[in-house]
């Protein structure tokens, strides 16, 4: 695991694509995605390293059920029993109850569905996780994947932009094309996005940014057409 705030934020190494946060609540962890399939046992063994047992963790959030986000979910929830919420687009993809959603023509993934897994919780634009970082707000950020969200602590601003935004070759752009259901939303996500003026992103995949994040942001979103 590596620290990002002492005591609070930390993501993992080694997942091969994509990133995996830990949140150190009162109650226990919290992780923010799962990762590909393989990902599941290098998580829970570095929370082992940490001193965290797999019931230490309590909740999942999922940003969007896309492989490279729940394909650790499965093996995750069997080992820790933890709850897992997501927003209520994305719950039947999640629970394998319809196809993962694809961008209607061109190059793009096969038709697959996931391998099922219960939701326990749903939140959608605007709700609050209450027992996550003090107070994490969900904000619907469609695109990417229709029932994307990222998550957004309004006092430390700190923002998990999920896939929205990928920060790649230390420069953000936007998610690939074939992966993304509609490129046009999802770019009116990342101008939704400038308005929370977060001093901190975690990206979905890519290395946080931890300075001058709101005006990066604006410039990438200025940029857009």
């Amino acid at each position: 695991m590596k620290t990002i705030i002492p005591d609070l934020l930390y993501n993992f190494t080694g997942l091969i694509i994509g990133r995996v946060y830990a949140i150190k609540d009162p109650d226990g962890i919290t992780l923010i995605d799962t990762g590909i399939s393989l990902a599941g046992k290098r998580i829970l063994k570095q929370l082992a390293g940490a001193g965290y047992a797999p019931n230490s963790v309590k909740r999942i959030l999922i940003t969007h059920a896309h492989p490279d986000h729940i394909g650790g979910l499965p093996y995750l929830v069997a080992q820790t029993g933890a709850e897992v919420i997501c927003s209520s687009i994305e719950k039947p993809v999640i629970q394998g109850e319809i196809p993962i959603p694809r961008r209607p023509s061109g190059l793009r993934p096969p038709n697959t569905k996931a391998k099922p897994v219960m939701v326990g919780r749903t939140v959608d634009d605007g709700d609050v996780i209450p027992d996550v970082m003090g107070g994490l707000q969900a904000i619907h950020t469609g695109g990417h994947a229709p029932g994307h969200i990222a998550f957004w602590q309004p006092e430390r601003e700190i923002l998990f932009s999920g896939d929205v935004i990928f920060n790649l070759r230390k420069k953000m752009n936007l998610p690939w094309k074939m992966l993304t259901v509609d490129m046009e939303q999802n770019k009116l996500s990342v101008k939704k996005l400038v308005t929370l003026t977060p001093k901190m992103i975690c990206f979905g995949h890519g290395d946080p940014v931890t300075e001058n994040a709101t005006g990066l942001l604006r410039d990438f979103a200025n940029a857009l057409t």
